[in-house]
């Protein structure tokens, strides 16, 4: 129960500093143009908000994902989660299994199986935070490479074949 609490503490925290990142990001923009922006009549537009991704996907993992339509790894994200959250409570479980069969007992092997269960519970904790963070990065990015395409081969003068499928 201590671990949830810190847990979301932590989540609370990283949502708070990306708020605040956002915000000096927007702050340092230059507003003075030079002249070939001014000139310039087609100005580009970014389709998908990386920072909008970001918080999403701090929501619910795996949201940022399908908000860039990368809809293919949501299911991945999930199963990642699943796989990590699914560990976390079987060694959990084995854990208090082995404390209690240590107080009752005082059993040297149930104080070693207590302290491995524990290890690998806190081991999965970290892998949780990790696929987290990496669930962040990924929507970041992706959404800044949402509307990169490649318009021609340079070499052979081209044109190259893009393929988006949209449902």
């Amino acid at each position: 129960m201590n671990f949830l609490k810190l847990l979301i503490n932590h989540i609370v925290k990283l949502f708070i500093l990306l708020l605040l990142l956002q915000s000096l990001i927007y702050a340092q923009q230059d507003s003075v143009k030079n002249d070939t922006e001014l000139i310039s009549d087609s100005v580009f537009v970014m389709h998908k908000s990386p920072w909008g991704a970001v918080l999403r996907s701090a929501i619910v993992p795996g949201w940022g994902q399908i908000y860039n339509e990368s809809y293919i790894k949501a299911p991945i994200i999930w199963g990642i989660f699943g796989s990590l959250a699914a560990g976390w409570i079987f060694y959990n479980k084995k854990y208090n299994d082995s404390q209690d069969q240590y107080l009752q007992t005082k059993i040297e092997g149930y104080r070693n199986a207590r302290d491995f269960y524990r290890d690998q519970r806190d081991l999965m904790s970290i892998y949780i935070g990790l696929a987290y963070f990496l669930n962040l990065v990924d929507a970041y990015v992706d959404a800044q490479l949402f509307d990169f395409t490649v318009r021609e081969d340079y070499r052979t003068q081209q044109s190259m074949l893009n393929i988006r499928v949209r449902f």
